[in-house]
C-alpha cells in the first residue's frame, strides 16, 4: 500500500497529496479545539459527520454557482478538493449577535442584528486571529480589492442560501465562518470557497427551543455535541431518524467484521 505524504495537519483536518495534480485529500478528524486551541478535547464522529454535512452544504453551493475547491467525496471521512492558495483571512457572517461581537458591544446574545455584518479576521493563532478591516488588508497586501470585491460578494449569497436552507428544517443560522483560496490557472488566479461549512465553523440554534447544535456545545461545556451534530445532519437528510451515525471507524470496522463472521457457513466436519 503506498503511503500518502501529508501536507498538513491542523487543529480540524489532515491536508494529503492527492491522486492528481492540483488535488488535495482532506481528512476530516475528531479532534475539537476552541478558544484558539487553548481548549482541546475529542468529540466522537465529529469527522464523520462533518465530512457529510460540509459535502452536501458545498455540493448545493455549487449547483447555485458558488466556484468551490469540493470535487467529491472518497469516503467516511476524506474529501478530494482542489488546491488552492489559502488567503489568510477568516470571513465570518453575522446574522444574529453572539459570541465575540456580543461581548465587544455589549448586545445581549441572540439579538437579531439590523443587518448581516461581514467581519475579517487575520489567520494567526499565536496572534489570536485579530479582527482587521479592509485597509489593513489592502496594507498588508493579503488579497486585492477586486479578491475583496468577490470574497463579500460570495459570502452575501452563501449566507442568503444558507440562512434558507436551515430555516427549512427548523434551525437559526446565527453566524459562520468562511475560507477562501487561489485557483490558479497558469498566471491567472480566481478566488474560490475552500476549507469547510460545517456544526463546528456555524452556530447553529433551534428555532423553537433555542438549544445550541454546534461547536459552542464544547466550547462552553454543554456536552451532547455528538447528539447536536447528528441532529443537524439528520434534518438535512444525511441521516435517517433509525439510522445511527457511523461515528468510530475502529468500532465500525469492528462491528463490520463481527457480522461478517456470523453470517460465514459453519464448515461441515
Amino acid at each position: 500500500m503506498t503511503r500518502r505524504r501529508q501536507i498538513y495537519e491542523g487543529k480540524a483536518k489532515i491536508l494529503y497529496e492527492g491522486p492528481e495534480p492540483g488535488t488535495i485529500i482532506q481528512y476530516f478528524k475528531d479532534d475539537a479545539t476552541a478558544f484558539n486551541a487553548q481548549k482541546k478535547g475529542t468529540i466522537s464522529g465529529k469527522g464523520v459527520l462533518n465530512n457529510r454535512i460540509s459535502e452536501h452544504v458545498f455540493t448545493l453551493l455549487g449547483m447555485i454557482g458558488i466556484p468551490t475547491h469540493f470535487i467529491r467525496r472518497l469516503n467516511m471521512r476524506e474529501q478530494l478538493v482542489r488546491q488552492v492558495e489559502i488567503i489568510p483571512i477568516e470571513v465570518v457572517v453575522r446574522n444574529v449577535a453572539a459570541g465575540s461581537i456580543a461581548k465587544r458591544f455589549g448586545i445581549e446574545e441572540g439579538t437579531q442584528l439590523p443587518r448581516t455584518i461581514i467581519e475579517y479576521y487575520y489567520k494567526d493563532d499565536s496572534l489570536g486571529d485579530p479582527l482587521v478591516s479592509d485597509e489593513h488588508i489592502a496594507a498588508f497586501g493579503w488579497a486585492s480589492q477586486d479578491e475583496m470585491h468577490d470574497i463579500a460578494d460570495m459570502a452575501i449569497r452563501v449566507n442568503d442560501f444558507m440562512a434558507g436552507m436551515f430555516a427549512a428544517v427548523g434551525i437559526r443560522l446565527v453566524d459562520f465562518k468562511l475560507e477562501f483560496g487561489r485557483l490558479f490557472d497558469g498566471e491567472f488566479a480566481r478566488v474560490i470557497l475552500a476549507d469547510e461549512i460545517s456544526p463546528d465553523g456555524c452556530r447553529l440554534w433551534d428555532m423553537k427551543t433555542g438549544d445550541k447544535m454546534d461547536k459552542d456545545r464544547f466550547r462552553r461545556d454543554l456536552g451532547g455535541e455528538v447528539e447536536a451534530y447528528q441532529e443537524v445532519a439528520r434534518r438535512l437528510g444525511l441521516l435517517t431518524e433509525d439510522e445511527p451515525a457511523v461515528l468510530d471507524l475502529d468500532e465500525h470496522r469492528k462491528a463490520r467484521s463481527q457480522t461478517s463472521g456470523k453470517d460465514k457457513p459453519t464448515p461441515t466436519e
